[in-house]
C-alpha cells in the first residue's frame, strides 16, 4: 500500500480499480478450453442452450455404441475394437464424452490391457451402466466366424476407466447357444438379467435373457434362459415405458462398408421376458417378424446396433446408433466407417418412430440438458 501521499494514494485507488475490472473479463476471454483441459475438470459447465446438429456427431467409428451419464455430468460413449486407420491400431474400446450428445471427444480406451480369458478374438458391442455405484462393461469376446464367443465383464470406479477385466461370465458352448455376443443388462424388482444373442442358422439360436447374481458379477444358473427373439435378431436393447417393455434389435449385415444392410426393429410386450409382438401381432420368435424403425437412405447405409434411449430435459427421447456413409464408407485400416448417429425418437400410439425411418440428414434442433 502506497503512503507517499494523496495524490499517489488516489492514483493507487484508480489503478487498482481498473485491475479489479479486467481481471473478469480476462477470465473470460481465456475460459474457452480444449479437449485436453476439458478433461481435467471434475464439474464440467452444462450446456448453456439447446444447440442445432447434423449427423453424424461423432466420426470416423464408434461402432455398437453405448452410452452412460456419469457422476460427473459427462455422457461417455463405448464403442467396439477398431482400427480406425489412424496409424494408432486397434483401439481396446474407445471412449469418447460429451455435455449434449452432439459434440463429442475421444479421451482414451477402456482397457490398457485385453482381456486373457480367451486365445483369439475382439472386444466387441460393450455395454456400460452403473452397478452398486461402479460401472460395470459386459462386453462381447468374438472374432468373425467365432464357433465359441463369449461374454465377460469388467468394473471401473470412473466411467473414463480403466475397466479392471473380472474374466468371462460364460461362452456359447457353457450354455448350448450359438453366437453369443452383444450383451446387455436390465434391472428390475431386485433382480439383474442379462439379456444377448446374434446370427445363426441353428434352430437353438436367437436372443435369449438370463438372470444375473445380486452383485452382477456372475450368472445365477446357466441352464435358466428364455428365448426372446429369433436368430436373425442381434444388438438386443429393452427400454421400459408406461405400459410395455419394447424391443429394439438389429437384422441385416452390420459391416460391408457401402453395401451393410443392417436396420432396426421393435417389438413390445406387457412383460419383460415376453412375448414381444411387433405391430401386426406376430411374436419375434419366429423368423421375419418385427416393426421397422429405422433403414438406409440414399446416403446412409446400415444404420443399427442403437444405443439405451437417453430423455433430454424437456421429456424427448433420443437414440444413438451407428452408421455409414455411402461415399466414404471405409476407414484407411479397411474397416467400415461406422460413424455414431443421433435421431429423436417420436411415439406414435405408443410405437417409437423416426422420421421417415431414415438417418436424419438435416439440421435440427438438439437435445436439451
Amino acid at each position: 500500500m502506497p503512503t507517499n501521499g494523496p495524490d499517489t494514494l488516489i492514483d493507487f485507488m484508480r489503478k487498482s480499480t481498473l485491475l479489479y475490472l479486467v481481471i473478469p473479463f480476462f477470465f473470460i476471454g481465456c475460459g474457452k478450453s480444449g479437449p485436453a483441459d476439458r478433461e481435467k475438470e471434475e464439474e464440467p459447465p452444462l450446456p448453456a442452450k439447446t444447440v442445432e446438429f447434423i449427423n453424424p456427431v461423432f466420426e470416423p467409428i464408434l461402432a455398437d455404441p453405448s452410452i452412460v451419464k456419469g457422476e460427473d455430468g459427462w455422457f461417455y460413449g463405448y464403442g467396439t475394437e477398431d482400427d480406425w486407420g489412424d496409424g494408432n491400431g486397434n483401439r481396446l474400446v474407445p471412449v469418447i464424452r460429451s455435455l449434449d450428445l452432439i459434440k463429442w471427444t475421444a479421451i482414451g480406451n477402456a482397457f490398457t490391457v485385453k482381456p486373457q480369458w480367451k486365445s483369439e478374438g475382439g472386444i466387441w458391442a460393450p455395454d456400460v451402466v452403473v452397478v452398486n455405484k461402479k460401472y460395470h462393461m459386459y462386453y462381447s469376446y468374438s472374432a468373425w466366424a467365432d464357433p465359441n464367443p463369449g461374454i465377460g465383464l469388467a468394473i471401473a470406479s470412473s466411467p473414463a476407466g480403466p475397466f479392471v477385466d473380472k474374466g468371462k461370465l460364460f461362452l456359447s458352448n457353457d450354455i448350448g447357444v450359438p453366437n453369443t455376443i452383444d450383451p446387455f443388462y436390465f434391472a428390475e424388482n431386485n433382480k439383474k438379467y442379462l439379456f444377448f444373442g446374434s446370427y445363426s442358422s441353428s434352430l437353438s439360436q436367437g436372443t435369449y435373457a438370463m438372470e444375473l447374481t445380486d452383485d452382477g458379477f456372475s450368472m445365477k444358473d446357466l441352464t435358466e434362459k428364455v428365448k426372446i427373439a429369433a436368430g436373425d435378431f442381434e444388438a438386443v436393447m429393452i427400454h421400459k415405458r408406461k405400459d410395455y417393455y419394447y424391443f429394439f434389435g438389429s437384422k441385416g449385415g452390420c459391416c460391408n462398408g457401402a453395401g451393410s444392410t443392417y436396420n432396426v426393429r421393435v417389438a413390445r410386450s406387457a412383460n419383460l421376458l415376453g412375448p414381444y409382438l411387433d405391430k401386426d401381432g406376430k411374436n419375434i420368435t419366429e423368423r421375419g417378424n418385427g416393426t421397422l424403425l429405422i433403414s438406409g437412405s440414399d446416403k446412409y447405409a446400415g444404420p443399427g446396433h442403437n444405443s439405451r434411449i437417453i430423455t433430454d430435459k424437456s421429456g424427448a427421447d433420443w437414440l444413438l446408433y451407428h452408421a455409414i456413409d455411402k461415399t466414404n464408407p471405409l476407414v484407411p485400416s479397411g474397416a467400415s466407417r461406422r460413424m455414431l448417429m443421433l435421431d429423436k425418437i417420436n411415439w406414435i400410439d405408443d410405437w417409437p418412430v423416426i422420421e421417415n425411418s431414415v438417418p436424419g440428414n438435416t439440421i435440427r434442433k438438439g437435445p436439451e440438458f
